[in-house]
């Protein structure tokens, strides 16, 4: 089923449409460790439950803020300081790392060690602060009063055995939307006979409700059931009554614009292993904004813009067409919302996604904006680049006026080897803009891989990229994360 996103509005003239498909935008989420799908391999000796962990002088609530949204109770300037000083011990650390990696080098020019060779610009804020999260998962255990069938966020851990689950009713980044259906939900889970499934191998059927809403204030609730040894007929009376609760019971409260259900006997299963069955309401839902699946939407458009400005600084993305040449090679596309949006500065765009489905949406997307310079492939990065981007070097050396710049935007584990190389390798590559979720993780060795010195035996032969320029982006307020867009030149 489809989770339709229009549009694009801040960085062109003309609205722009993105549709991602609600099966394909959560292929890769789950609050529930994979470990603990597994029995246990053999007897261990039990421990008593941990509870030093927790601090006893604050209440459960107060604990939970502290886990989930740890800057919660600075002021928003106080946040924004803290997030740009951590970006910059972060980006201090890689200066010194590419200083070492240089220094050694005679015809090189190291950085000093301690100094940044680049400019790190302020941190871009937030427009929206509170109540900013677009999508929620919450997860279903016991409570502080021994009732699992609470819904909310885990404290504890497993290994310790002090899992607690506190309701999230006073977390600032959570939209009042959410928090209600959270609510709705653990009211009909705890009058369903059926019991919550807290470790998939001990029974239970009830488990975590995903909750997406837009700017319209449309909402949509995705509701996941392990469905055990059940009969499909018993498994359908239970579907009924949560269409029930939720249209024409106590649940009707939140108006829900779409309702969702997924049977799955894993942790982790795709659209294609277990189809989303549509139980209520309209198939998607639709957002103005440029990237409806980051959590942050109003943020989005910040760091969409931040991207476009490195890629293109010459300013041909303002127009709405009519670009200045070249390629746009967009690593990590996800449904094309990048590509899409800055389409209209380039000869062409190349996206390159492993989920095959999303590539789907992503070619679904550049159809209904009417966009015909936007090419998507489905694979493994570090499969197709290397196959692709010879190609696309060579059409570049005909007169391409920018050749290629890349875009690359992965997950938290960064790029495989691979995929630097094959970036690195490739001559016709000037600029490459690099967004991290995580830069103090594995994007760090990406860092250091695009720009060492050439180095055979890693087959990084091609010319060394230079860092230029770092934009902190604070996609969630209230916590200490952020995002990092980096422009590397050569």
């Amino acid at each position: 089923m489809a989770l339709a996103v229009p549009c694009v509005r801040p960085v062109m003239a003309a609205k722009r449409h993105l549709q991602g498909f609600l099966g394909r935008s959560y292929l890769s989420m789950s609050v529930v460790d994979s470990a603990e799908v597994k029995p246990p391999q053999k007897i261990r000796r039990r421990k008593p439950p941990n509870m030093k962990a927790f601090d006893e002088s604050l209440s459960w609530e107060d604990r939970l803020a502290d886990a989930v949204t740890p800057l919660w109770r600075l002021g928003y300037d106080e946040q924004l300081h803290v997030k740009q000083q951590n970006q910059e011990h972060i980006l201090s650390h890689f200066s010194s790392q590419l200083a070492h990696l240089t220094s050694a080098q005679p015809s090189s020019s190291p950085v000093a060690t301690g100094t940044l060779g680049f400019s790190v610009q302020p941190i871009r804020p937030s427009p929206v602060r509170d109540g900013y999260r677009n999508k929620s998962t919450f997860s279903v255990n016991v409570g502080v009063d021994g009732n699992p069938k609470t819904v909310g966020f885990y404290l504890g851990t497993g290994k310790d055995r002090n899992i607690i689950c506190v309701n999230g009713d006073h977390l600032v980044n959570m939209p009042e939307k959410h928090k209600q259906v959270a609510r709705c939900y653990q009211e009909f889970i705890r009058l369903s006979p059926l019991e919550p499934c807290l470790l998939l191998h001990r029974g239970g059927h009830w488990r975590e409700v995903t909750v997406r809403s837009n700017a319209k204030g449309q909402t949509m609730a995705i509701v996941y059931f392990h469905p055990q040894t059940l009969a499909s007929e018993e498994i359908a009376v239970h579907r009924a009554a949560l269409v029930e609760y939720f249209t024409r019971g106590p649940g009707a409260a939140c108006e829900l614009d779409s309702l969702f259900f997924q049977e799955s006997a894993m942790t982790r299963c795709g659209h294609e292993v277990s189809p989303y069955q549509l139980l209520h309401g309209q198939p998607h839902i639709n957002e103005e904004a440029n990237a409806f699946f980051q959590v942050n939407t109003a943020a989005a458009e910040v760091l969409f813009t931040v991207a476009r400005d490195l890629c293109f600084p010459e300013g041909a993305a303002q127009s709405g067409g009519g670009g200045a040449g070249g390629t746009l090679l967009d690593v990590c596309c996800g449904t094309g919302a990048i590509g899409i949006t800055l389409s209209p500065a380039v000869e062409r765009v190349i996206g390159v996604e492993l989920v095959q489905q999303a590539v789907e949406d992503a070619r679904h997307n550049a159809v209904l904006n009417g966009v015909l310079n936007c090419e998507f492939l489905a694979g493994k990065a570090e499969v197709v680049l290397p196959g692709i981007v010879p190609q696309l070097s060579s059409s570049e050396e005909g007169g391409g006026a920018r050749g290629i710049t890349a875009l690359v935007n992965p997950a938290r584990a960064g790029l495989h080897y691979r995929v630097v190389r094959a970036l690195r390798n490739q001559p016709a590559i000037r600029r490459l803009v690099y967004i991290s979720c995580k830069p103090d993780g594995e994007a760090m060795r990406n860092f250091r891989e695009l720009c060492c010195p050439p180095d055979p035996q890693k087959k990084l032969t091609g010319e060394a990229f230079s860092p230029r320029v770092a934009v902190p982006i604070d996609m969630f307020p209230h916590t200490q994360h952020c995002e990092l867009v980096l422009l590397f030149e050569r």
